[in-house]
């Protein structure tokens, strides 16, 4: 993964672009249910690919344990590669220049967008036209 291509994706919590935080280029929001206490005037979006969102089965193995940590990036991996047309969504959005991935989490350690960053970055680091 080249330091470029992971640079162009960031990241950025919901409740941090209410507070003033201004995303960088595409704004895509990757959390299945819309932020809690959120209007969707005050976060304004791109897209958020549905498919690229764990499924509930995953965010309730994972919980908040520690223990889990470990396995939830490569489980949470084998699900979006179940879903090829969803992948190919965030890269193509990733292939028109700079991206925010928006999350809801509280904690900014140990979650999805992360593992979605480093995914999509080593994408297009092996193949940008991929």
């Amino acid at each position: 993964m080249t330091r470029a291509v992971e640079a162009a994706i960031h990241l950025c919590r919901a409740n941090d672009i209410r507070a003033g935080t201004a995303p960088v280029g595409a704004r895509l929001l990757i959390d299945w249910l819309w932020p809690r206490g959120i209007a969707k005037d005050d976060l304004p979006i791109d897209t958020g690919p549905e498919n690229v969102t764990m499924r509930l089965s995953l965010r309730k193995w994972f919980g908040f344990g520690h223990v889990r940590r470990v396995d939830f990036g490569s489980r949470y991996l084998h699900e979006l590669r179940a879903v090829p047309e969803a992948e190919d969504v965030g890269l193509d959005w990733c292939r028109k220049g700079a991206m925010t991935l928006i999350y809801a989490a509280i904690h900014t350690q140990h979650i999805h967008a992360l593992v979605l960053r480093n995914h999509f970055a080593a994408r297009l680091a092996v193949d940008p036209s991929q």
